[in-house]
């Protein structure tokens, strides 16, 4: 009965030393071994492994993406004008050990973060106007990038096994009693620059106006000389068929033009007095 003691006794020892000194790392957790407070070791593929009981602890960590939003802040624009600033973040950790050894968790590694990005984006918006931040797309993209490697490359330098992914600014805003002016005055340069615009479109429409007035009495110029020339030219060509025809037979000629001319006297009916011997009267009476 004593040995059957003996032997569930060490049973159970060996369960107890099993258990402790088995652990199991799941997807997407790091599992830190922890040897008299020191971290030794990191396990980040999920499986199950061993540690030495009694003597080891385990820390665990998140081992995926994290997004932290950073508290809104105020800074100053290269214009010199008070603007908050709200932005997040978006990291993991990449090395397990040295965030062990310089944050040990996950609060005091956003605090390492915050103040990062809050060096970092004070030092990028007070090089840039605030009218350029809020108008220019293209800007703020670019600001966003050089941030987020700013910030990355202090993380790094300071060993913190902190991986930046990306750092973007979600919002900017004037105070309450910076707003009404700093909108008005926007407004004012917006008006200055529609006027210029209209102005440069109205000067643009006279130039093409006018050039298109030009080529119109141009090409109205020249169609009536070269019309002017071409009923001169078929004058001419009337007048040469003409002495051409009557020369054949002047005496019809002569006939046709009387005939013309008592058409232009007569066709008002006038009262004619004519001498009886006059070419007129001859062929009047037949004679």
């Amino acid at each position: 009965m004593k040995k059957w003691y003996i032997t569930i006794a060490a049973a159970i020892i060996l369960v107890i030393l099993a258990a402790s000194s088995l652990f199991i790392v799941k997807e997407g957790e790091y599992k830190i071994i922890l040897r008299f407070g020191e971290a030794i070791d990191a396990k980040s593929e999920p499986g199950l492994y061993l540690k030495v009981p009694f003597i080891d602890n385990i820390s665990e960590l998140p081992k995926y993406q994290m997004t932290y939003e950073n508290a809104p802040t105020q800074i100053m624009t290269k214009d010199k004008k008070v603007i908050w600033v709200d932005n997040f973040t978006v990291w993991r950790i990449s090395n397990p050990e040295e965030f062990h050894k310089t944050s040990h968790t996950v609060s005091a590694g956003t605090r390492r973060i915050d103040e990062a990005v809050y060096n970092a984006v004070r030092r990028k918006l007070s090089e840039v106007n605030y009218d350029e931040i809020i108008s220019e797309e293209t800007a703020r993209g670019d600001l966003n990038d050089e941030i987020t490697n700013d910030v990355a490359i202090a993380l790094q330098r300071d060993n913190y096994g902190i991986e930046i992914v990306d750092v973007r600014i979600k919002r900017t805003d004037l105070p309450d009693s910076n707003k009404e002016s700093v909108y008005n005055r926007m407004i004012s340069d917006r008006e200055s620059i529609a006027a210029r615009y209209l102005s440069e479109g109205d000067e643009e429409s006279h130039k093409i106006t006018s050039k298109a007035d030009r080529t119109a009495l141009e090409l109205i110029a020249q169609a009536e000389a070269d019309a002017k020339k071409i009923v001169a030219e078929g004058e001419q060509e009337a007048a040469k068929i003409y002495n051409e025809a009557y020369g054949k037979d002047p005496e019809f000629y002569n006939l046709y033009r009387t005939l013309e001319s008592y058409v232009v006297t007569l066709s008002n009916e006038p009262v004619i007095m004519l001498p009886i011997d006059s070419p007129y009267a001859r062929v009047l009476l037949g004679q």
